[in-house]
C-alpha cells in the first residue's frame, strides 16, 4: 500500500473521518500512530482520539505539518477558510485528498500554494461499514504517486473510481446523495408496511433484509437492475401491479428530477 508508511492528517472529524480512520485500521493498512485529526469542536476530536487512539492536532496548521497526506473533510462552505489555514503549511510534497462536494479542483489548488497535488473525491456513507463507493478526480499537479495515495485510502472503504472531474457533480448526485433515495424509499415501505398491520419491528427488519438482498443480488450478477426486476415481475401478479401505480405516478421521472436538482446544487456550491 502506497499509504502504508506516511503520516495522514484529516482536517475535520465527523462521521466520513472517523469511516476513513477506521476502515484504514481494520484492514490494517496504516497504524494509529500515524493518523493525526484536527476539529473546531474539541469533545468530539478528543472522543474521536480515544476511540482509535489517534493523534489530536493542536490546530489545522499544525495538522498539516505533521502530514504527508491531508484529507479535508470539512463542508463546502468551509472549505475555503480552512484552506487559508493550511496553505502557510503546506509543502509540494503533500498531497491534499479533498470529499467537500461541489469545490472544484482549481478553486482547491488557488488556495494553495503552487504545483501542490490535489485530488478531488466524493465518497458515500456506506464507507462506514466498508461498503462505500469513491469516485476520484486529479487536479492538474497530481501524479501516479497522489492518485495512489488517494486510491488507497478510499479502498479501505469500498470500491474506487478515476473519473474525469467533469462527472463529480453527477457522481455526488447519483451515489455521494445516493444512500438517501434509498432510505427515503425505505421509509416509504415501512410506513405502507405497517398501515397493512405489520408492527413496526417487523417491518424495517422485512425492509431492511430486502434492500441488503437486492443489493447483493445486483453486485453478483452484474446485471442490468432491468433484467433483475423483470425477473421477480411475474405478467398478472403482485409485482406488476406494484410497478404499474409506480409508473402511473412517474416515481421514475420524479427521480430523474431529484437526482439533477442534486447535480445542480453540487455545481452551485463549485460556483
Amino acid at each position: 500500500m502506497s499509504i502504508h508508511n506516511i503520516h495522514i492528517a484529516f482536517i475535520g472529524a465527523g462521521n466520513m473521518a472517523e469511516a476513513l480512520i477506521k476502515g484504514l485500521l481494520d484492514a490494517h493498512i496504516t497504524s494509529s500512530d500515524k493518523l493525526i485529526a484536527a476539529d473546531v469542536n474539541h469533545a468530539r476530536l478528543t472522543w474521536l482520539a480515544e476511540e482509535y487512539a489517534i493523534t489530536p492536532a493542536l490546530s489545522n496548521t499544525d495538522a498539516v505539518g505533521r502530514a504527508e497526506m491531508i484529507v479535508l473533510a470539512v463542508k463546502p462552505q468551509h472549505i475555503l477558510q480552512v484552506l487559508a489555514e493550511c496553505a502557510p503549511s503546506a509543502r509540494t510534497t503533500q498531497t491534499f485528498v479533498s470529499i467537500a462536494a461541489g469545490i472544484t479542483l482549481s478553486r482547491l489548488e488557488a488556495a494553495l500554494p503552487p504545483r501542490t497535488a490535489v485530488i478531488r473525491a466524493m465518497p458515500n456513507t456506506p464507507a462506514l461499514v466498508q461498503r462505500g463507493v469513491t469516485a476520484i478526480a486529479r487536479g492538474t499537479y497530481a501524479h501516479d504517486t497522489d492518485f495512489h495515495r488517494a486510491r488507497d485510502l478510499f479502498l479501505a472503504v469500498g470500491k474506487v473510481l478515476e473519473l474525469p472531474e467533469s462527472l463529480m457533480d453527477a457522481v455526488t448526485a447519483v451515489s455521494g446523495s445516493g444512500p438517501a433515495y434509498v432510505f427515503y424509499l425505505m421509509e416509504a415501505m415501512i410506513a405502507a408496511a405497517t398501515t397493512h398491520g405489520l408492527s413496526l419491528t417487523d417491518a424495517h427488519t422485512l425492509v431492511v433484509e430486502t434492500v441488503r438482498g437486492a443489493g447483493e443480488l445486483a453486485a453478483r450478477f452484474h446485471e442490468d437492475p432491468r433484467e433483475l426486476r423483470r425477473r421477480v415481475t411475474s405478467p398478472g401478479g403482485t409485482t406488476e401491479a406494484a410497478i404499474r401505480a409506480l409508473d402511473a405516478r412517474k416515481v421514475k421521472d420524479a427521480l430523474v428530477a431529484a437526482i439533477a436538482a442534486a447535480a445542480n446544487r453540487s455545481r452551485e456550491l463549485g460556483a
